[in-house]
């Protein structure tokens, strides 16, 4: 599924029509970043979870 959303800078060189593996790239990196988050609270909340939920 592909993202459409970059600052205004990354769009601009993004769509000069050259390097589409770039562009492909930076949006995988944004995915990333965006998902990292997410992951890391929900293992938290789990760990969290057992712990409350064991005693």
């Amino acid at each position: 599924m592909p993202a459409g959303a970059q600052c205004a800078m990354c769009r601009a060189v993004l769509e000069s029509g050259e390097g589409q593996e770039a562009a492909r790239g930076i949006n995988n990196g944004i995915i990333y970043l965006m998902a990292i988050p997410y992951i890391l609270m929900g293992v938290l909340g789990y760990f969290v979870y057992r712990r409350f939920r064991s005693k």
